[in-house]
């Protein structure tokens, strides 16, 4: 039986606030996440009350202890009995105030404040891919936002910079690479049983639109889509890459739950536009990566303005949001990306390229914007090695 989010729900009911009411009648419970055995939950004890003290650590901590014994008797219901559990503690601008964690499998206890840093493990039948060093999802918590236009110009971003680069479009039901990389006449090829990616903008690209029949809408149900995805990381000749990006589905559902804990991530990038309901969304998206136990390398504010012919900027979609987002779930904010037509025109004809090209760009600002989010990435990553010891300096003698 699953553990879901109706079940934490019901189990948070049973928990209660200083004036006498549920934590969840009360709307105290802001955010669930829950996959497999891993599940995180965000409180906001002074909900309707900005004006509020917060109450102090101490009462959190044991109103925390009571969280985790209600959540983790529910999940034991359903024959899990090491669950990770993230409990944030936040106040009424969503800035987290007190974080709790704790996991059965590490001696861990949600009672307890988190003394340490890292997240909580990933799905123990995870796999890597041989000769990839970093796997990193990009992902958003609804479509429409960008997502393909951002973990394409990534890849191709990283690749300019010197980088072995893969991209693989995990998006099943609406592959976007085909039009985006310029894909439309190459022939996929197999040697050998093995899926030979598409070499084109520095990049090796993979992309299930290439594998069906283009006009025909694929009517799957999970299981096939989820094969497929394995399919296509697992059979693709590779080679070394420092980089292979997945273009995640939109969504938090059961296909991008799935696939996100299909392979050893090094982490996440995460796409928002600046509108409050996108941003929502995002920090959904945002919750499902860390129930995972998966890094959120940062936020990337697409769409952010439009650059108009005159090269003025026209904060349409009201700029920042992303970034105020960003800043409250505590996530590096890799960058703002604008829109103008060739942003589009480049996209539609395939050739991500000429982003990075003023003459081809329609100005300096785009290219500007795009090398600055490959660099924060780059930056993030580089820190979350560290922070995991595995990018510590080395001193050889000879």
């Amino acid at each position: 039986m699953a553990f879901t989010k109706d079940d934490i729900r019901a189990a948070l009911g049973a928990v209660m606030h200083p004036s006498g009411e549920d934590i969840v009648s009360r709307g105290c419970v802001m955010n669930i996440a829950v996959c497999d055995a891993h599940a995180s939950i965000r409180v906001c004890m002074t909900q309707g009350e900005p004006d509020a003290t917060q109450p102090p650590k101490e009462q959190l901590t044991k109103v925390g202890a009571v969280i985790d014994s209600c959540v983790r008797a529910s999940a034991k219901e359903k024959g899990i009995n090491d669950l990770g559990l993230i409990i944030d503690f936040v106040d009424h601008q969503g800035e987290v105030v007190m974080k709790l964690k704790g996991d059965v499998k590490t001696g861990g206890n949600a009672g307890e404040p988190s003394k340490q840093g890292g997240n909580t493990p990933q799905n123990k039948d995870a796999t890597g891919v041989p000769g990839v060093k970093h796997i990193i999802a990009v992902g958003a918590g609804k479509g429409g936002v960008g997502k393909s236009t951002i973990a394409v110009n990534l890849a191709v971003g990283l690749a300019k910079k010197g980088h072995a680069v893969g991209l693989l479009d995990g998006d099943i039901y609406g592959p976007s690479l085909p039009t985006m990389m310029g894909l439309q006449s190459h022939d996929q090829v197999v040697i050998e049983g093995a899926l030979q990616p598409f070499m084109v903008h520095g990049v090796k690209c993979i992309t299930m639109g290439k594998l069906v029949e283009t006009d025909k809408p694929l009517i799957w149900r999970g299981p096939m889509a989820h094969g497929a995805f394995h399919q296509l990381i697992e059979r693709t000749q590779w080679g070394e890459l420092d980089y292979l990006i997945i273009d995640l589905p939109p969504g938090t559902g059961d296909v991008p739950l799935t696939l996100a804990q299909s392979v050893q991530l090094a982490g996440a990038v995460v796409v928002c536009t600046p509108q409050k309901v996108a941003q929502d969304d995002a920090v959904r998206a945002s919750a499902m990566f860390e129930s995972l136990g998966v890094e959120v390398l940062g936020v990337v504010e697409n769409m952010s303005f439009f650059i108009g012919d005159d090269g003025k900027e026209y904060d349409i979609f009201g700029r920042g949001g992303a970034q105020t987002m960003a800043q409250k779930l505590n996530h590096p904010f890799l960058g703002a990306v604008p829109i103008n037509m060739a942003l589009r025109s480049n996209g539609d004809t395939g050739n991500p390229s000429a982003n990075f090209d003023a003459d081809s760009a329609g100005g300096e600002q785009l290219p500007k914007a795009l090398s600055g989010m490959v660099d924060q990435f780059e930056a993030q990553v580089t820190l979350a090695q560290m922070s995991r010891g595995a990018g510590k300096p080395t001193l050889s003698i000879s």
